[in-house]
């Protein structure tokens, strides 16, 4: 056992799928390779600020672009004058909407309607009335109608930006104010303003999953039903890093170079061929170093093709670099889902059946349904029951759009499902951990398949809770509590089982380059945004190889070098990432044996390869895989390999928040938390676990002080800056107990399901569970995100009230 993981026991048989050949980890003395803790060799470069971020970039005669923004969240524009700004000196232009039209570019096409989890050739939903879901394309420049704060009506491009700036301020824009809706339940009402005369309604989106007469007939025969409202609250992305973009264009060879910060260059560049209508050789696009993603940087952005259009327009490089306000206002936002959700059981706690109704805010234009797609199609989580229904619909408003954050639809599925145990857990008697244990799936009975439809090939469910329960110290609770409350205090303890069912694009591709110098180069279509690629994907292609990781140099962030990709999200960075290097690498191997072959005048058949060398069974002739390259024409061997598909894994685990209250101020503070995951095969364990950390903040950081609020009556974003919205800091939170429990799946060669995302998916559930443990006293049976001081005092209040 390796340090620092925790044992676990033996896999199922059934977990077993033989269609795959499965790679076998190689031991090393030195503790290199497939999962081996090997220190992240980026960090090198990046603390000591050798990053080469988005802002970094700056081309030769370049202008500087600075966006006029609506002030409002629903209006129609007027007049725009420009000529005071156009007339101060060291201004170029000044755009608006009508240039674009005359310029003859498109607005951004998202694709709002994912690819099917299960047949990625069909998209992900259909109404239910048959129809598409309503998807129009994102106004760039707005030229008609405002529909939510900071949208952009105007761009103003000079000399600097301190030019620009000023003469964003010099831009008169006249404005007719509509009604605001920034609440979907508010917006679903029949006397609500419409954000788009073409979707009356407000209802671009809705399905339904699952079976609804079996759903109901269990309903019929259950002993118990609980059900309740729960809210997931706006979350807004705060990555590090604002966004900033150059475009460049080249007249002379009529070829777009965009250089943004992203999750993948590949989607932004199949967008802005589309808008300019330019074929795949005439765009470029480039992402050095990015300084976090969590999803949102998986989209493109407005502000990304009015750079390539500044720059097509006044024949020079246009920079833009976001400040902190603009992204509070522009970046795609996260989860504001309402589900009235519902659980039956037997008289025994067995559950039989969940149902649920989502109602998810998709702001002002349908940019991503993705959170809508992955949560209901896990909603039965890893337990058993006998049917479940969901209907879904995404509502427009004049909020920022939202997206895909960090567990994307799962944290608020796993949500749901976990405090309805708790809560039937209260109303049946039954303790919250052994009803759970009566209705987990067991490790012998994959596959199993959920009533929405998703069969799970592997899992020790009940390990992993069993691990976390012990890592906790769950039995010990008691005694903690009993002390709390001799010192004035609440405490409570709360636990959430997880799963997760990642997608993501259903491609990705991967290029070996071995050189005769003793180096490999690997061009891959995914994109680091802080996740150890150029550490932990030298392990697994050094070690098919059989070389030294330091030799293998990723390549990575540019169009131009990596034809094809399906970037970084979804958790499929090394589920589809480590398949296409691995297939490459095996591949460059299969061509070198036979250059080998033809060196040691040997037949094929009778050269073997390992740890690098190529050997002639029998004798003791043997050529390195360098020296073969050396050799061969061009001085390299290369292969490569694309991949097109799903890969389908299922990460899980549990998750255990233990958390103490001050019931006269409502004060909280967060004891401990435990999480443990289940990956599949761990590449590098210690970046997992780094992971995990960052992911438990987000999860608990939206459960405690994280809210995207927007005033109802104007849409004004209330919590715009970090002097409004909270985001956690070290000394709010203890340490954390993470571990691993791999299970690998067979249905990739490397065994990974995914990591990353899972603490996060566990945390809300986990935390507000404890929560509500430490108020069952006074009978609070839920509390809505974030649970602030304030909400607890008041919950507190009203009980003691009644």
């Amino acid at each position: 056992m390796r340090p620092g993981r925790i044992a676990y026991g033996g896999q199922a048989e059934s977990c077993r799928r033989r269609s795959l050949r499965p790679f076998r980890r190689m031991k090393s003395a030195d503790n290199r390779g497939i999962g081996a803790p090997v220190r992240r060799r980026e960090d090198h470069r990046l603390l000591r600020g050798a990053g080469y971020y988005s802002d970094d970039i700056d081309l030769p005669d370049q202008l500087f672009a600075v966006m006029v923004r609506s002030p409002h969240a629903h209006a129609r524009l007027g007049h725009i004058d420009i000529r005071s700004a156009s007339k101060l000196p060291g201004v170029y232009a000044v755009l608006t909407g009508a240039d674009y039209v005359a310029d003859g570019i498109g607005d951004i096409g998202h694709v709002a309607n994912p690819a099917g989890a299960i047949d990625w050739q069909k998209p992900a939903f259909v109404n239910c009335d048959g129809s598409a879901p309503f998807d129009v394309p994102q106004p760039t420049v707005v030229r008609e109608t405002v529909r939510h704060v900071g949208e952009v009506v105007a761009v103003v491009v000079a000399d600097t930006e301190a030019i620009a700036r000023d003469a964003a301020d010099l831009v008169v824009v006249a404005y007719d104010t509509l009604p605001v809706v920034t609440d979907a339940l508010k917006a679903l009402e029949h006397d609500a303003p419409s954000v788009w005369d073409e979707c009356p309604g407000n209802v671009p989106l809705d399905a339904e999953l699952g079976n609804s007469a079996a759903t109901h007939a269990a309903f019929s025969d259950a002993a118990h039903v609980v059900n309740a409202r729960f809210f997931n609250n706006r979350v807004i992305n705060c990555q590090m890093e604002p966004r900033s973009a150059v475009g460049d264009w080249d007249a002379v060879a009529g070829r777009m170079t965009l250089y943004a910060g992203g999750q993948g260059v590949h989607r932004h560049k199949m967008i802005l061929g589309t808008m300019f209508g330019l074929g795949p050789e005439y765009v470029r696009v480039v992402s050095r170093d990015v300084g976090g993603g969590f999803g949102p940087r998986n989209m493109m952005h407005p502000e990304f093709a009015i750079v390539c259009w500044a720059s097509r327009r006044t024949g020079r490089p246009v920079k833009w670099r976001g400040d902190r306000s603009e992204a509070f206002v522009t970046d795609y936002q996260a989860r504001d889902l309402y589900t009235d959700a519902a659980l039956a059981l037997d008289a025994d706690g067995k559950f039989l059946a969940l149902r649920a109704d989502l109602v998810g805010n998709v702001g002002a234009h349908t940019v991503s349904f993705v959170p809508l797609s992955n949560g209901p199609r896990l909603l039965p989580s890893v337990y058993k029951m006998k049917a479940s229904y969901a209907r879904i619909r995404g509502v427009l408003t004049n909020t920022v759009p939202t997206g895909p954050y960090r567990g994307a639809g799962r944290p608020e599925a796993m949500h749901t499902i976990e405090r309805l145990i708790d809560m039937a857990a209260a109303k049946t008697g039954i303790d919250r951990v052994e009803i759970r244990r009566r209705n987990l799936i067991g490790k012998d009975e994959f596959p199993a398949s959920n009533p929405m439809g998703t069969t799970y090939d592997c899992g020790e469910f009940e390990a992993c809770m069993d691990k976390a329960l012990h890592a906790a110290d769950w039995p010990g609770f008691a005694e903690r509590k009993a002390d709390a409350i001799g010192q004035g205090k609440l405490r409570g303890i709360g636990y959430a089982s997880y799963i997760q069912a990642p997608v993501g694009a259903p491609v990705e591709f991967a290029k070996v380059v071995v050189h005769g110098d003793g180096t490999v180069e690997v061009p891959i279509g995914t994109q680091s945004s802080g996740q150890g690629h150029e550490t932990v994907f030298p392990q697994v292609v050094a070690e098919v190889l059989g070389v030294s990781e330091e030799a293998v140099r990723i390549v990575t962030g540019d169009s131009d070098e990596v034809p094809v990709g399906g970037g970084s999200h979804s958790d499929r960075s090394m589920r589809l990432g480590g398949i296409v290097m691995q297939e490459a690498a095996q591949k460059a191997i299969e061509t070198a044996r036979e250059q080998a072959a033809d060196i040691l005048e040997a037949a094929l058949e009778d050269v073997s390869f390992s740890q690098g060398i190529f050997r002639v069974t029998g004798t003791d002739r043997s050529v390195g895989l360098f020296d073969v390259a050396a050799r061969a024409e061009d001085g390299i061997i290369a292969a490569d390999h694309l991949f097109r598909g799903r890969s389908a894994a299922y990460p899980n685990g549990a998750a255990v928040s233990e958390v103490e209250i001050d019931p006269e101020t409502g004060h909280l503070t967060v004891i401990a938390h435990t999480t443990v995951d289940d990956p599949g095969q761990a590449i590098n364990p210690m970046i997992l676990m780094g992971q995990a950390h960052g992911s438990i903040v987000q999860g608990i950081g939206q459960a405690i002080i994280e809210n995207g609020y927007y005033e109802p009556d104007t849409g004004q974003l209330i919590s715009g800056s970090f002097m409004d919205y909270g985001l956690l800091r070290a000394g709010d939170l203890p340490n954390f107990r993470t571990a691993l429990h791999e299970v690998p799946t067979k249905n990739n060669p490397l065994g990974v399901k995914g990591g990353g995302e899972g603490a996060t998916v566990s945390a809300t559930a986990a935390f507000v569970n404890a929560v509500c443990s430490a108020l069952a006293a006074y009978g609070v049976a839920d509390l809505d995100m974030p649970v602030t001081p304030e909400n607890i005092w008041r919950a507190i209040s009203a009980a003691e009230t009644a």
